[in-house]
């Protein structure tokens, strides 16, 4: 029983990797507005009913869609930061710049690589489609690793914390986040945090999206420029 069993749970993996990927190829087609079940039947030779026992619904399969973007580009950036915390040569004092710099690339890798997807995600809404909460933990991966980056910095006395003072409403919304995450951060870092991650997707965007057409030619190095001035607006600095 236990074999057979195994088989079923190969052939339905198997089968719902199948519907995913043909389902990515319609989005990278058609977009996510047009994303249609029977039309991923369709081309996978399945009948309509025997595709809904894997996905009860078209907003059940986006969400699947989604979360495993999510996922991707957070795993990307774990990894770049994991490693470069592990490799990171140099004063001490620029290690934590490293790290940022190498999950900020890591993430932007991942966008031109994928950027249908990135578009899923990170692009104009689906009209009809509400995320359900299943989709919060794999979006908040990658501001989770720049938020470790800056409070490892910190705990190790290598931030600092910009002069400027923040809205009152703005450092409580911050904290308020922090306490929610159990991260221990001023809240005026946190609330820069915010920004940045913000920021560095609208980077992003810009880039995928054509907005930079005619305006930046040298995307890389305008990027890597960018990511050290984020770095520097939470209070991780460039040593001399």
């Amino acid at each position: 029983m236990t074999a057979i069993r195994g088989a079923r749970e190969r052939a339905r993996s198997e089968i719902t990797a199948a519907i995913k990927d043909e389902a990515r190829r319609q989005l990278a087609a058609e977009g996510a507005a047009k994303l249609s079940l029977r039309a991923v039947a369709r081309e996978l030779g399945m009948a309509s009913s025997a595709l809904y026992r894997y996905f009860p619904s078209r907003d059940d399969l986006l969400t699947a869609l989604i979360v495993d973007a999510y996922n991707a580009v957070g795993e990307a950036a774990e990894a770049a930061g994991d490693t470069a915390r592990d490799t990171a040569r140099g004063p001490s004092a620029g290690r934590p710049l490293a790290r940022w710099s190498a999950i900020c690339a890591a993430v932007r890798d991942w966008a031109l690589a994928h950027p249908h997807e990135y578009a899923l995600i990170y692009g104009s809404p689906v009209p009809g489609y509400h995320a359900p909460r299943s989709t919060t933990e794999p979006a908040a991966r990658v501001g989770l690793a720049l938020i470790g980056v800056v409070r490892d910095a910190h705990a190790a006395g290598a931030l600092k914390e910009p002069a400027e003072p923040l809205p009152d409403p703005v450092v409580g919304d911050a904290l308020a986040l922090a306490a929610e995450l159990g991260v221990e951060l001023p809240g005026a870092v946190m609330a820069r945090l915010i920004g940045a991650w913000a920021q560095l997707f609208g980077l992003l965007s810009f880039e995928l999206f054509g907005q930079f057409n005619g305006v930046v030619e040298a995307r890389t190095e305008f990027f890597e420029q960018s990511v050290r001035q984020l770095a520097r607006g939470v209070g991780l600095t460039t040593p001399r």
